[in-house]
């Protein structure tokens, strides 16, 4: 079990760039995968991408591939999510999870796959 602290959300313009932050606590931070999800006004949550336990592995929604990088610093048990060339559609607040994972056929897109949640961070585009 790990708790998540999700910050750097803002009101930025169309075309600029943001960093989130989510910062894990717990015995086995660095051990866990770690996604980012958002959920914009009347719309369901939805994954945006995600990290293995090592880094080694990343995932990306298609909406974002390209625009959008993550990446983990485990000695400061981080991970932190690069948005680019932001859009209007990014507008949605923002949040981390976290899970161990004990199956190599892990879905990392699924939001059921994991089960600590932060309290998220409101990213806001204005056109």
């Amino acid at each position: 079990q790990v708790s998540l602290e999700e910050s750097g959300g803002g009101l930025v313009q169309a075309g600029a760039s943001l960093r989130l932050s989510c910062v894990a606590s717990g015995p086995t931070a660095s051990s866990h995968a770690m996604a980012w999800f958002r959920r914009a006004p009347g719309k369901q949550r939805e994954f945006v991408a995600a990290i293995s336990y090592s880094g080694k592995s990343t995932y990306y929604a298609d909406s974002v591939k390209g625009r959008f990088t993550i990446s983990r610093d485990n000695a400061k048990n981080t991970v932190y999510l690069q948005m680019n060339n932001l859009k209007p559609e990014d507008t949605a607040a923002y949040t981390c999870a976290a899970t161990l994972v004990y199956y190599t056929d892990f879905d990392y897109f699924r939001s059921g796959s994991y089960d600590n949640w932060g309290q998220g961070t409101q990213v806001t585009v204005s056109s």
